[in-house]
This record gives structure tokens, C-alpha cells and sequence, in this order.
């Protein structure tokens, strides 16, 4: 970790103004306030990828009932009037 005076030393390569420095899930980001350009250390990159991704779960497969299982596609059979007389 490098402290806010040693950020402040450090320049921004488009617009050379001191660079600033916040934190991002637990990653410090080096910030032009000027530009808005970001410059990442080594492997904090990679750090934000696996922690944004750890939150998401994988997306389901949705189910789809089989044609031939006969529970979803099965015609209902048209009650008659005489079967409400006799049950």
C-alpha cells in the first residue's frame, strides 16, 4: 500500500496533474481528477474481476418439460353431464 504523498508525487502521463487515490472493494485506484483516466497496479485488475464476480451467481437452466412426459401435455378429458348425475 502506498500512502496519499507518495500518489500525490505521481503525475498523470496525459494531462501531468497529481494523481489521487480511493479505494474500490478493497483495491486502491490511482485516479486522475482532471482526465478521469484510472491507472491499476499489477494484478488489481484482476483482483476487482474476481471480487465483482464472486457476488453473482450462475444463471440457471430453465426447466422445460420433456414432450413425451405425459404429466404436462396430457389432454383433459371433457366431462359429460351424465357423469356430474352419477358419480
Amino acid at each position: 500500500m502506498r500512502d496519499q504523498a507518495a500518489v500525490s508525487a505521481m503525475l498523470c502521463p496525459v494531462c501531468h496533474v497529481g494523481l489521487s487515490m480511493t479505494d474500490r472493494q478493497g483495491v486502491e485506484i490511482d485516479y486522475c481528477p482532471q482526465c478521469r483516466g484510472v491507472w491499476l497496479d499489477r494484478g488489481e485488475l484482476d483482483k476487482i474481476i474476481e471480487r465483482s464476480a464472486g457476488g453473482v451467481p450462475p444463471p440457471q437452466p430453465s426447466y422445460r418439460p420433456d414432450r413425451d412426459d405425459g404429466r404436462y401435455y396430457r389432454q383433459k378429458r371433457k366431462k359429460s353431464f351424465l357423469e356430474e348425475l352419477f358419480d
